[in-house]
């Protein structure tokens, strides 16, 4: 995976995990779970690719 991208997914899990605070903050009494587990897997998501990103091995470095 490309390293560049390493902030963008970083910011748009950020921003995922936001609307996901924001939805439960204002929908308090009524929830809709659904929605709120789809953005939080989003937001999953998004936090893995950056590891994914972050952590990418070279076999240039073992030797």
């Amino acid at each position: 995976m490309n390293p560049k991208f390493l902030v963008l997914y970083i910011i748009a899990g950020t921003l995922a995990l936001g609307l996901v605070i924001y939805q439960a903050v204002t929908t308090y009494p009524a929830l809709t779970y659904s929605r709120l587990g789809l953005n939080a897997i989003m937001s999953i998501f998004f936090y893995y690719l950056a590891y994914k990103t972050y952590h990418e091995k070279k076999d240039s470095e073992l030797m």
